[in-house]
């Protein structure tokens, strides 16, 4: 998939029909210091924030694969914590979206993209990208993680301008499994849980354990966001480094 437009992508958007809900964002979290996540991005359509993601390199933002849309251009915006107060320097062009060759929508599985920029970003006090596994391997249970995102705080809320953030624990995945069935992969998802998560507005963003990006917003119960029955999942980005790399690698 590597360099290949907007144009020919609408062929692996199948229809979602799932029980679970996308396009989420954070309940139960707090005010994030500003720019204390450097890596965070606010992918945007229209102007206004749609997703999450975060810069993986210097041209790449990684996000959730339903965050594409067809025949809407999507931007991103680095290097802000207050998105009321983003500037046109901060805004930057997507130039391919790089959608994952297995990604399907019934049921939600392979839910990740990279968005090549069109322009290369200059790190900074403020524009940081996040690391990624080195190799594949599972994050153990009980591992304090955090999640990030401007989205809704509550069900059916509003997204929020300032950044929020928010400690899960990474639940076993044979709890995953019992929880959603046949929804959860368990070779390529990761789920977390305890009192916050996230909610409508930040699909796309990072799950960070010990400073290295090991999951991607992927999707939760819908119209449940404050007290979910189940937990969040993630799409597990180690299953997916082959790809990634390869991806990355070829601007190289």
């Amino acid at each position: 998939m590597a360099n290949t437009p907007l144009l020919l992508l609408i062929s692996v958007l199948p229809v979602l029909t799932l029980s679970a809900y996308v396009d989420v964002g954070i309940v139960n979290g707090t005010e994030a210091k500003p720019h204390s996540k450097p890596y965070m991005v606010s992918v945007q359509k229209d102007g206004q924030h749609f997703c999450g993601g975060f810069l993986v390199s210097e041209s790449f933002v990684m996000t959730a694969a339903h965050c594409f849309q067809w025949a809407v251009k999507l931007t991103v915006v680095v290097g802000i914590h207050d998105l009321s107060k983003k500037r046109p320097s901060d805004q930057k062009l997507v130039k391919f979206y790089h959608i994952h060759p297995g990604y399907n929508q019934k049921p939600l599985e392979n839910d990740i993209m990279l968005l090549q920029l069109n322009e290369k970003v200059q790190k900074g006090k403020t524009v940081q990208w996040l690391s990624l596994p080195k190799k594949k391997g599972e994050v153990k249970a009980k591992t304090s993680c955090s999640v990030a995102g401007w989205g809704a705080n509550r069900t059916k809320g509003y997204a929020t301008q300032r950044l929020l953030e928010a400690n899960v624990s990474i639940m076993d995945k044979k709890d995953c499994s019992r929880k959603w069935n046949s929804y959860f992969k368990p070779s390529s998802m990761i789920c977390a849980g305890g009192v916050a998560g996230f909610c409508q507005g930040d699909s796309g963003g990072p799950l960070v354990c010990k400073e290295k990006a090991v999951g991607v917003v992927s999707f939760n119960e819908k119209d449940n966001c404050d007290r979910p029955n189940r937990p969040n999942v993630y799409t597990q980005i180690s299953k997916f480094l082959p790809w990634i790399n390869g991806i990355i690698g070829s601007l190289k």
